[in-house]
């Protein structure tokens, strides 16, 4: 399911230029100095996976809290009807209920602290911004996040975030180098493959969770017996 990380990452990156595009459109490059404006951008990006991997790191230790009481199963096919059930709900809806209105203290903070951090030319500046970036609220972040704790690990948790930052990055870049430069028919083609694409995924990890026996796909659970011996159902 790894995978699946850095294609939701290329194609929700055309999501994230239209609500992170503002502050990489705002990033306090040096433009004098290709070389410099380079490691810039770079440091941002870095910024940005490391706040990715951290919260993949505690999400998968969630998953692998779940994993060990035995609902690795149930915690797969929980996050599949989530993720599609989220596809489907209007946005409307959301907007209307504000789920994120819980952690609006913390959402007033990292804006804060981006704003700071926007005004400086430091050499931790860009890192900075990209760090705080990666805590501000994405639906597509939501995603990667659950399929995150999906992975039962700390360690893949952290890899899957961390594929899915890396993801975002070709396109982010360009943004950053070229501006608002979006073809509007090409953004709306991919705007309308995203949701398709998450429920594809939402309806892997379901099938993964029903333990049908297929290699790979929804391998058996395994099972241990009282006398030691490891058995597959």
């Amino acid at each position: 399911m790894l995978w699946s990380a850095i294609i939701l990452g290329l194609l929700g990156s055309f999501h994230c230029v239209g609500m992170c595009g503002p502050i990489a459109f705002m990033l306090p490059v040096d433009r004098s100095n290709s070389f410099k404006k380079t490691t810039q951008i770079f440091a941002y990006h870095i910024g940005r996976l490391f706040a990715y991997s951290l919260i993949g790191l505690v999400f998968g230790l969630v998953g692998k809290s779940l994993y060990l009481f035995g609902l690795q199963q149930q915690l797969s096919i929980a996050i599949g009807i989530v993720m599609i059930v989220i596809i489907l709900i209007p946005a409307k809806t959301f907007n209307k209920y504000n789920f994120s209105k819980p952690i609006y203290k913390l959402i007033s903070k990292v804006k804060s602290g981006l704003g700071k951090a926007l005004k400086r030319k430091t050499a931790d500046t860009f890192l900075t911004i990209g760090f705080l970036n990666g805590f501000l609220p994405c639906g597509l972040v939501y995603m990667a996040v659950f399929a995150s704790l999906a992975m039962q690990s700390a360690t893949y948790g952290a890899l899957y975030m961390t594929l899915f930052g890396l993801g975002t990055i070709p396109l982010m870049t360009v943004a950053i180098y070229l501006g608002k430069f979006l073809n509007v028919t090409v953004k709306q083609r991919i705007q309308k493959a995203i949701p398709v694409f998450v429920v594809i995924i939402g309806l892997l990890f379901i099938i993964r969770g029903l333990g049908l026996g297929i290699p790979y796909l929804s391998p058996a659970p395994i099972v241990e017996t009282a006398d030691g011996i490891i058995e597959c159902h």
